[in-house]
């Protein structure tokens, strides 16, 4: 009898071992998982030796493919309409018409197509507004029109929407990414210039509040305007920045030569470009802050990406001097590559947020990656690899 009893204790302290074991990786698991636009790993493994920062196709794409295989893998079944994979789908439509990969396009249609092409959940707010970017893209391959009937129905009820005087639209610098492009996407689709007007209009409310016309770059939002550096220089954001440089090489291909705007946005991104230029740091990056590098460890690969996006395109494009752009998009992207990991994980990408913070060699976001493809599609193009689009 006293035997059966101990059994039964110890089979039930096992049970009770085994019990507290998955509760706890099951937590570690929540951990690790609780932001579906990426993580952040302890130990991500050693760096890649098989990427090569020479300028030419092969040495390119390898390198995106690199990157865009692993993110497929590690993060397409959480996939969503959240403006942090907007950014992905942008840089997996770009590597796919770069290396002529068509799962990188796919991947996105597919996703497309399970979603319904919907947006995200929250009316006039241009984070949910941001997936419609990459449907646009994809209804200029074939016109079908439930492909771009939610971001139209939202849009024509943003034309009817009155401004509010007290509080712009796009509030905060990140949304010049997000809406702005997709407006002057959906213009050209319909052939609607109004949609083109709208963003216009609400780019210069924006940009009004938040746009230093002396240091050329842009507060995050209005609660920053009166913050500092610990050197005392202004607070500016590199991946906020970049989201706004990125955002004007990404509208500027949708906004007519004629229109009569154009040359304002052509000048700002040219004194954004000479701004951001010029604080490059000697790894070819740039630091979350954006005026006092040294006081931040590591460089953030999620603005730098979209700066080497912005200049490379800029150089494509004719808008900068290539002898005096090239060398800093050259430097920028070997400075990116510094951080793909053995196993195609990109690192160093300051985690969802609103200033500049402190980040982890490890840590990798999905919008991160997206502006990796999108700067490589561009630092390939202006290397000969692939046509002017």
């Amino acid at each position: 009898m006293w035997f059966g009893i101990k059994v039964v204790a110890v089979e039930a302290a096992a049970l009770g071992l085994i019990l507290f074991a998955a509760r706890n990786c099951l937590q570690a698991q929540a951990t690790t998982q609780e932001d579906p636009a990426g993580d952040v790993a302890a130990n991500p493994g050693p760096l890649a030796h098989d990427v090569s920062p020479a300028l030419n196709r092969r040495a390119i794409r390898k390198a995106m493919r690199k990157v865009g295989d692993w993110q497929l893998r590690s993060g397409e079944n959480r996939f969503s309409t959240d403006w942090t994979f907007a950014a992905l789908y942008d840089g997996l439509l770009a590597a796919s018409r770069t290396t002529g990969d068509a799962h990188y396009h796919d991947a996105v249609l597919n996703f497309a197509e399970r979603t319904g092409w919907k947006l995200g959940p929250v009316f006039a707010n241009a984070d949910d507004e941001a997936v419609a970017q990459s449907y646009l893209d994809l209804y200029f391959e074939h016109q079908a029109p439930e492909r771009i009937a939610a971001i139209k129905t939202e849009a024509d009820k943003l034309l009817e929407r009155p401004d509010d005087k007290g509080k712009d639209l796009w509030w905060w610098c990140d949304a010049l990414f997000m809406a702005p492009p997709t407006l002057a996407r959906l213009a050209k689709a319909t052939g609607d210039a109004r949609y083109l007007d709208y963003m216009d209009r609400e780019w210069t409310l924006t940009s009004a509040h938040l746009y230093d016309p002396a240091a050329h770059l842009y507060f995050r939002d209005a609660s920053y305007l009166g913050q500092h550096e610990r050197n005392g220089a202004k607070l500016f954001w590199s991946r906020g920045n970049g989201w706004v440089l990125g955002g004007l090489a990404r509208v500027l291909p949708y906004l007519p030569a004629n229109h009569p705007t154009r040359e304002r946005y052509t000048t700002q991104f040219r004194q954004m470009a000479q701004a951001v230029a010029a604080i490059q740091g000697t790894d070819g990056l740039w630091r979350s802050g954006l005026l006092d590098a040294g006081d931040y460890e590591y460089p953030e690969v999620s603005g730098s990406a979209f700066f080497t996006f912005a200049l490379a395109w800029g150089i494509n494009e004719g808008l900068l001097d290539r002898q005096t752009y090239q060398p800093v998009v050259a430097k920028a992207w070997r400075g990116l590559l510094t951080h793909i990991y053995a196993d195609g994980r990109l690192g160093s990408i300051q985690k969802i947020g609103a200033a500049p913070g402190s980040l982890s060699p490890g840590g990798s976001y999905v919008y991160g990656v997206g502006a990796f493809l999108l700067a490589g599609s561009e630092v390939d193009r202006m290397s000969g690899g692939s046509p002017r689009r």
